[in-house]
């Protein structure tokens, strides 16, 4: 009676479907996406998450009993091109093509109620302006878009099949509402589910670093991309290694395009013996936690999961002041250092600030951005997502 009770409840959970293929496994829209999903499946008794695995992009995702994933096929995902604006596209092409039709043909089979859409969303968005689905559309606008012509009409003539558009910040949320194309009241910001406590705690305790890291030190951490201008710290370390930073080294995390280049860059302004390119680590909670300074050089982000990391792991913090993300995240400079968005003398400055601020005023700003980002828990997550479906449903 109790398993007929069990599996009745099941059958009457609201089915929501993620659509996000990538090709670049190191992207933050893959975690938030992932863990959208936990926090459904963990929390919710009304809801039922799956993750559509369009191209293979999940095979080799390491099995969470919080996660179902649901196979599209074909499986071309270890076979695109990668890197750079030609390939991407090209990528972009390969996706499209192998899924628009399977992607319509599981729609029409599966019936989910909603259909989340992160990654590559024109073709859901054009399968939505051609056939008619019961399905609801929930639109997460992903990184910063590109409202070009092509994409500006796209959205213009779905908008109406939308029932909610979630941005990630306040400021792209007007940013967003400026631009037109939406009906303002189905725009709501929805802090994407960056951590969970007890996997922080589990992680913190594994000790086995990279050979070459040091604690105490200063840690970078992203795709090795133009996005993430990683550039501008080794040009300024290489005028403050013998001056403000002399005590310190360098750790970089991530891989990317740009791998050689820095690489080369390094050597050419002779700092091998001070920063340091460790590649991706999957376990980066133990670095935040055993460094000093947590350091973000983007030239925009969305809104910059690395900064809601190193804090919550107990980092002092200076990023760029760029669009959008860090201002807000760091309380307009209470919790975390500023600099000016891509400026070297800025960045110095601010570095210098850093070196001559005392013990109370650095654990005040940790104190300050810890209390900002308990909206990016995964349980935050979930009862915010429940209000804001729940919330465009009525007005219907």
């Amino acid at each position: 009676m109790l398993s007929f009770i069990y599996s009745l409840i099941i059958l009457m959970k609201k089915k929501i479907f993620y659509w996000g293929p990538f090709t670049d496994k190191g992207i933050g829209t893959k975690k938030a996406i992932l863990n959208s999903a936990t926090s459904i499946n963990k929390y919710s008794s009304s809801y039922e998450a799956v993750i559509i695995n369009a191209i293979g992009e999940w095979n080799n995702e390491k099995k969470n009993e919080d996660v179902k994933y649901l196979s599209l096929g074909p499986n071309i995902f270890d076979g695109l091109p990668r890197y750079g604006f030609i390939k991407s596209r090209l990528a972009f092409i390969q996706i499209f093509f192998a899924s628009f039709f399977k992607l319509k043909k599981l729609i029409l089979k599966e019936k989910p109620d909603y259909l989340m859409i992160h990654l590559i969303s024109s073709l859901p968005l054009i399968l939505f302006i051609l056939f008619n689905f019961k399905t609801k559309l929930l639109f997460r606008v992903s990184g910063k878009p590109n409202l070009n012509f092509i994409r500006s009409l796209l959205w213009k003539l779905s908008s109406h099949k939308i029932q909610n558009i979630f941005c990630n910040t306040k400021e792209q949320k007007d940013e967003l509402i400026k631009n037109k194309i939406f009906l303002p009241e189905k725009i709501d910001v929805l802090y994407d589910p960056i951590f969970s406590i007890r996997n922080i705690l589990k992680e913190r305790k594994q000790t086995n670093f990279d050979i070459k890291f040091k604690k105490n030190n200063i840690l970078l951490v992203g795709r090795l991309t133009r996005q993430k201008n990683f550039e501008l710290m080794i040009k300024a370390f290489r005028d403050l290694r013998n001056k403000e930073l002399k005590n310190f080294k360098v750790y970089i995390l991530g891989e990317g395009e740009l791998m050689d280049k820095l690489k080369k860059l390094i050597e050419n302004y002779n700092l091998s013996d001070c920063i340091f390119l460790l590649g991706s680590k999957k376990n980066v909670n133990k670095y935040y936690y055993t460094s000093k300074i947590f350091i973000m050089t983007s030239l925009w982000e969305d809104p910059g999961f690395v900064l809601i990391e190193s804090a919550i792991n107990n980092c002092s913090i200076i990023s760029s002041d760029c669009k959008s993300g860090p201002r807000e995240i760091l309380e307009n400079g209470s919790g975390g250092f500023l600099f000016k968005n891509n400026d070297i003398g800025s960045f110095k400055e601010i570095i210098t600030r850093y070196l001559n601020s005392n013990d109370q005023e650095l654990k005040q700003m940790k104190i300050n951005v810890k209390k900002n980002i308990r909206k990016y828990s995964l349980l935050k997550h979930y009862l915010l997502l429940k209000e804001l479906i729940f919330k465009q449903e009525n007005k219907a």
